[in-house]
């Protein structure tokens, strides 16, 4: 029987500390959202699995710590990445004008074979805070931006509510496919995951 091929693709998360990278991921993984914010440490990452066509595909989505100490840890993480995703938050100007830096220096560390073509996705968070009312960074500065950079996708989200989460990492998961950098894994049909002495059906009702 042919075997079930599942593909990893490599998403890292980049922006200022504190902007909401690990309740992105952690909204669009496990559908949680907590108040309590802790820093991430170097780096950390989940993992989901998506399904295109009659493919499946295992997202590794990394998030990395937003402090310059930790920035060194870089280049590893870097490494093979298929999409890099630029967040910032809607409400600190300071966590926009930080993107090119961002951008510039995931380039030089994971330096991607295309680097003009390399897929970027860029993220505005928190648009939920104060209403909206205590917004700095507009849709249009954003897009802007974003056009001046070979047109990278723009989405505006809120972690907490859930909004537009689930369509950008879409978004990634289907420009992570296009950089063409994929990693294969082969997965035979049958998969015994438990310890049981008892026999087990061949057939994957899976």
């Amino acid at each position: 029987m042919p075997s079930r091929r599942r593909t990893l693709l490599k998403v890292i998360i980049l922006g200022d500390s504190g902007v909401g990278k690990t309740s992105l991921m952690n909204q669009y993984v496990n559908k949680k959202f907590s108040n309590q914010y802790k820093a991430t440490i170097g780096a950390d990452f989940l993992t989901k699995e998506v399904q295109f066509e009659d493919r499946l595909f295992t997202l590794q989505i990394w998030d990395t710590a937003g402090q310059e100490r930790f920035q060194s840890l870089g280049v590893a993480f870097y490494r093979g990445a298929d999409c890099c995703v630029l967040v910032y938050d809607v409400n600190s100007m300071k966590s926009f004008d930080n993107l090119n830096n961002w951008r510039e220096e995931f380039l030089i560390q994971a330096s991607p074979s295309d680097p003009e073509n390399f897929p970027f996705v860029v993220i505005g968070n928190k648009i939920d805070v104060d209403g909206g009312n205590s917004r700095v960074v507009s849709e249009k500065k954003a897009r802007a931006w974003c056009a001046s950079k070979g047109n990278i996708p723009y989405y505006e989200t809120s972690a907490k509510e859930g909004i537009n989460v689930e369509e950008a990492f879409q978004c990634i998961a289907t420009d992570a496919l296009k950089s063409g950098e994929e990693e294969e894994i082969y997965l035979p049909d049958t998969i015994d995951v438990g310890s049981s002495n008892q026999p087990r059906s061949s057939g994957c009702e899976c």
